[in-house]
């Protein structure tokens, strides 16, 4: 699918491109340390489970720093809030209090979301613009501009379910129960909205490229 526009050509990357670009990210960030903090629950306790956790997340910058490879904007933010969690968690006593700040970063990462829309600055056309350069011609037109506003409005109701699902099996739940139950909840939903937004961005590269085209 390409866009071409005064001279350049957009191309929208292939379903698989973007799901190699982003599974093992997702993995790493969100699979592997949930599925690593229960395996360690069950052999080490509680306390071994929030050590491990912060020692998986360091252990990944220190790879990446052995290896020579570029470490992650992403990786070094996880680590500083692991570490903060883990101080709050042991701190207490209350290893559930490691999951209520990024619950609680979640509902603000909704608001932010929804606030865009009526600033008229969809925070989903900034995360897009992050993945893929999109023209500024592309960005201008009123359909591109509805979609990205309909999309921050999905993603808005995504994040305060998910915080407000999280925060009720936190304090409802046990532990273990919490940490599966809300991974998987989780991943379905970031699952299906992934789709359509993406299912939804592809329509409008293809309904809006040929009202903007030019030969090149």
């Amino acid at each position: 699918m390409e866009l071409h526009v005064t001279g350049h050509t957009f191309e929208l990357p292939e379903f698989r491109v973007l799901l190699r670009h982003a599974l093992p990210r997702f993995v790493e960030g969100v699979v592997a340390p949930v599925a690593v903090f229960y395996l360690a629950l069950l052999v080490l306790g509680q306390t071994g489970a929030v050590a491990v956790a912060v020692l998986w997340v360091f252990g990944g910058i220190a790879y990446r720093l052995v290896r020579r490879g570029p470490v992650p904007g992403t990786l070094l933010l996880a680590a500083l809030g692991v570490s903060a969690r883990a101080v709050l968690a042991l701190g207490t006593g209350n290893p559930k209090l490691f999951f209520l700040q990024p619950t609680l970063g979640t509902l603000l990462v909704g608001a932010v979301f929804l606030a865009s829309v009526p600033l008229g600055r969809p925070m989903a056309q900034k995360v897009a613009t992050d993945l893929v350069p999109l023209p500024d011609a592309f960005l201008a037109h009123d359909r591109v501009r509805r979609f990205f506003l309909r999309v921050s409005l999905l993603w808005a109701l995504v994040f305060f379910a998910n915080a407000v699902f999280s925060l009720w099996l936190l304090w409802h739940e046990s532990l273990e129960t919490f940490l599966w139950l809300r991974t998987s909840a989780v991943g379905l939903a970031w699952v299906a909205a992934g789709a359509v937004s993406l299912l939804g961005f592809r329509r409008i590269v293809d309904r809006v490229g040929g009202e903007i085209a030019v030969p090149v």
